[in-house]
């Protein structure tokens, strides 16, 4: 049964986008970050080069597709951040939505830092030859090298980008987190800089956000394709682009290739952060949500693997230079941004032209998806306080200034001399552990409870494909990737530096600052609702039927006497005896829906 739209009016006072393809490439901006340029060409590389594509794609079409369509489309038709949309959509499991919430919050606070060393590297790459090209400079170590000698394994070969720049020169680090050190001021200035750019991006809202995005979002495309036509020209290149397509089949027997591409796809897209939800509850109403997704999910992807094109034949020419195969080249997931690339622009044509660009795509990456980390605690402010906050701070980009400054000062200990352990330890349990549990929860809070409010939406319910992923094929496949993170959950470690028990509980706290809210939203619930246990939890689990009608009742704050004066509306048209049975039926389930939805409200107040 179909509702006059009139009924459902958009919120008035919030902002929409002004063209929807602010929406996509804001979403496109969000999805693609750094981990298709540094941890998906590292996965491929581990796992057998072409092989793990296979797995990769399969993933994206049962499991990243459509749960990203599950998150849009239920932050489009709430046009509420995650905290309200996730309380509404499934009140026991309310606290998932604080919990996205306190994730991006936490991720924000360390991701900055990687735009940080972006930042230092491209100021760096501004000189001829570049600081890492020579060892005549007063922080290189006794045994730096100019020269790479075939000879010596390929860990000695690349030992000296990681003195040079990394360990010595740009972070100083010291022997352990034991040793906290000195504030590094160029690190810190830096990291100013990066949140005062972050800042006169986002501060007007989608309003900024959507302006910014045409260039941030679309810029880094033209780097990734200048640097693939300059690589394929040098030698070796094609060796590389080899290993990356060529698949070891070998590698497909193995189950942890499979858990891998399936975190990857879930970490890429963003399900579970929060941030594309509160980004579609800014869309029009009546907005065609699948094109949005297929366009965000499938360009993330492509940009991976056009991302392995440009870093693969980087790594045939390193192993053409070392007269190494490629796949004895040394690769440690992150350093591979930071470390390998960087000795692969040493030996090219005009180095620090590549430098400049490759590094200047890595601060557009970043910000990109920095804009919807930040934006996901503003939206949930706004959503909870923001009558409130109004009154107090007047103007919403001094709320915005007030989150970035929060976050700012929380990111002050990465810049010092310890901040690397720091970095490693909460990227660890916040990345790792903490979003697997999220992810689970939140695909039990959603699943099979959206056909209606896309119907009504869209005019058109999802299709069987979607409805089998949504209800069967990612719930089993996030059970499987959470059990596969917990029997091989390693403790937090850098390099070959091993943290203290003390460092590791630090660790749980930060995990358990996201988690926490998971049982606590539960039990809120739980203790506020009038009825016994089993009475509650029937209440908050309630078919589908209840869901179409109580989502309505929270976004047009629909009281008993509007829907009565709506029944009188439906019995006096003229039909068949059959219709106007199941018109009554359907206005039995709207009136116990409504009393349902009026005790909720202490329920949902977070």
């Amino acid at each position: 049964m179909e509702l006059d739209q009139g009924t459902v009016d958009q919120e008035p006072g919030r902002a929409t986008w002004k063209r929807q393809i602010e929406f996509t490439l804001a979403g496109i901006g969000c999805a693609v970050g750094l981990g298709n340029i540094w941890r998906f060409p590292y996965l491929c590389y581990r796992s057998g080069g072409g092989a793990f594509l296979v797995p990769y794609l399969l993933m994206l079409l049962v499991m990243g597709i459509p749960l990203l369509y599950m998150e849009l489309i239920l932050g489009q038709y709430m046009r509420r951040g995650p905290v309200h949309a996730l309380a509404k959509a499934c009140p026991l499991l309310k606290g998932v939505g604080l919990a996205t919430v306190a994730i991006s919050f936490i991720m924000c606070t360390y991701y900055n830092i990687i735009i940080t060393w972006g930042l230092y590297y491209l100021f760096s790459s501004f000189q001829s030859p570049l600081p890492w090209q020579s060892c005549n400079n007063t922080w290189n170590t006794p045994n730096c090298t100019d020269r790479i000698n075939p000879n010596t394994s390929s860990h000695s070969s690349t030992q000296k980008i990681k003195q040079l720049c990394c360990s010595y020169r740009m972070l100083e680090r010291t022997a352990g987190v034991e040793e906290s050190g000195v504030l590094r001021w160029e690190l810190f200035l830096l990291l100013l800089l990066a949140w005062i750019l972050l800042y006169f991006c986002i501060f007007k809202g989608i309003k900024s956000t959507g302006k910014v995005v045409y260039f941030t979002a679309l810029f880094p495309y033209v780097i990734l394709l200048a640097l693939l036509i300059n690589n394929v020209q040098l030698p070796g290149a094609m060796e590389g682009i080899r290993f990356f397509i060529v698949p070891n089949w070998e590698k497909l027997l193995e189950l942890e290739v499979w858990v891998n591409a399936a975190a990857q796809i879930f970490n890429s897209i963003g399900i579970g952060f929060g941030s594309l939800m509160a980004m579609s509850s800014y869309n029009n109403f009546n907005n065609n949500i699948l094109k949005d997704t297929l366009a965000i999910s499938i360009t993330n992807s492509l940009t991976s693997i056009l991302a392995g094109f440009v870093i693969f034949s980087a790594f045939g020419y390193m192993s053409h230079l070392q007269n190494i195969p490629v796949s004895e080249l040394a690769v440690d997931g992150p350093g591979l941004v930071f470390v390998v690339y960087p000795q692969a622009f040493a030996t090219m044509p005009v180095a620090p032209l590549w430098a400049i660009l490759f590094f200047f795509m890595l601060l557009c990456l970043g910000l990109d998806s920095q804009f919807a980390m930040v934006e996901v605690m503003v939206t949930s402010l706004m959503d909870e306080f923001g009558g409130p906050l109004m009154k107090f701070l007047r103007h919403k980009e001094m709320l915005v200034l007030a989150v970035c400054s929060t976050a700012f000062l929380l990111g002050i200990p990465h810049v010092m001399q310890v901040g690397i352990y720091v970095f490693q330890l909460m990227d660890h349990y916040t990345a790792i552990v903490s979003l697997m549990f999220l992810a689970f929860f939140e695909v039990l809070a959603i699943c099979g409870r959206l056909s209606a409010n896309l119907k009504e939406m869209t005019g058109n319910r999802p299709n069987i494909f979607f409805k089998v992923c949504w209800m069967f094929v990612a719930p089993l496949l996030i059970t499987i990737i959470l059990v596969f993170t917990i029997i091989q959950f390693k403790p937090a470690r850098y390099e070959d530096y091993v943290y203290p028990p003390w460092a590791q509980g630090i660790g749980w706290v930060i995990a358990m600052a996201s988690i926490i809210w998971i049982p606590l939203g539960a039990l809120h619930t739980l203790w506020v609702l009038p009825g016994s246990f089993t009475e509650v939890l029937n209440a908050c689990l309630k078919e589908e039927k209840y869901w179409f009608w109580r989502s309505m009742c929270t976004r047009c704050v629909w009281s008993l006497e509007s829907l009565g004066q709506w029944a009188c509306l439906l019995y006096s048209e003229n039909g068949p005896t059959t219709e106007r049975r199941k018109n009554r039926k359907e206005i039995k389930i709207a009136v116990e829906a409504v009393q349902i939805s009026q005790t909720w409200q202490k329920a949902n107040t977070i």
